[in-house]
């Protein structure tokens, strides 16, 4: 059989290993967080894997919030302004992480997710995960159930579908999107951007959005990313708006579906990798409105997006 699944039960949490054993091409996904932590590629006789990731489950345990690699965001993305927002003429204040004066990231990318299922066969192996919320931070009380499914089929394409839903009596307020740290082997500096966007939102200096929008085409036929700086937000157009990161050897598509119109491009410091985000909606979404999803009692909401990798 093409495909298999591999699981390591040693760590305090598993570990899920999805293989192609004809391109040599691995997936492995942390149970704690459904996060992607390696995604390889054979080139040229070396393993290179495309994800900045961690050395260990106890390894994302401790340093999860330090860069937040690869971290689920839900259910708000980037930042929120002081932490607080207005729903239903209720204020509410989230008790999670800062990084102030902001709230960062969401409350759900240190949970750990239970694995409901897993298929391997000659087309495809894939992964089912789930974590049910139970709204205990005080600043999001809302309860809501979310799947992740990760599959990694021919041509070393990975997709990662998220599933959510709720029981509460109203409708809740609700973002989705990820956080991976991406490398095609070698700096950004050499390495080469592309995505389907001419229109990047204006932050304030706490990188907010002002409601302004700025006309910034760099990216739409590709551009060096040599001492290019970016913690920004970008509104993906077209009908297949993907993102390429490329240099001389690899290539990484990155392609997401209609549920993911908001692209977060982050270069850190140490320039060995870019973060590359799907959002479905914008920083601080809670507050402006933008791209806001009000999720509907018993009714099922999906985000999508893939990795491809392909040498040149």
């Amino acid at each position: 059989m093409r495909f298999k699944i591999k699981i390591d039960a040693s760590p305090k949490y598993p570990v899920i290993n999805l293989q192609d054993s004809v391109t040599g091409c691995e997936a492995e996904i942390y149970s704690f967080g459904a996060l992607l932590n390696k995604f390889t590629i054979n080139v040229n006789g070396q393993t290179v894997n495309a994800v900045d990731g961690f050395s260990s489950v106890d390894d994302v345990i401790e340093n999860i919030t330090n860069g937040f690699k690869s971290a689920k965001l839900a259910p708000f993305p980037c930042r929120m302004n002081v932490g607080e927002y207005v729903f239903l003429e209720k204020k509410y204040k989230i008790e999670k992480h800062y990084i102030p004066p902001h709230a960062i990231h969401g409350i759900i990318y240190d949970n750990a997710f239970e694995i409901l299922a897993t298929h391997a066969d000659e087309h495809h192996a894939s992964a089912g995960l789930k974590l049910n919320y139970k709204g205990t931070d005080k600043g999001y009380p809302f309860s809501f159930e979310l799947l992740v499914n990760w599959k990694l089929e021919v041509d070393n394409k990975l997709t990662v579908k998220s599933t959510v839903f709720h029981h509460n009596p109203h409708a809740i307020p609700y973002a989705d999107g990820w956080h991976p740290y991406f490398t095609v082997g070698s700096s950004i500096d050499e390495s080469n951007l592309q995505f389907g966007s001419d229109t990047m939102l204006e932050f304030d200096d706490t990188l907010l959005p002002t409601g302004n929008n700025i006309h910034d085409a760099r990216f739409v036929d590709g551009t060096s990313m040599n001492g290019i700086f970016l913690d920004n937000c970008f509104e993906l157009k077209g009908e297949n708006p993907k993102c390429i990161l490329s240099n001389d050897t690899l290539r990484l598509i990155i392609q997401p579906d209609a549920a993911y119109p908001y692209l977060q491009i982050y270069t850190p410091p140490h320039r060995n990798s870019i973060a590359i985000e799907n959002l479905s909606g914008a920083p601080d979404c809670f507050n402006n409105g933008i791209g806001l999803t009000l999720l509907q009692p018993e009714k099922h909401y999906s985000f999508s997006t893939s990795y491809t990798l392909k040498t040149k």
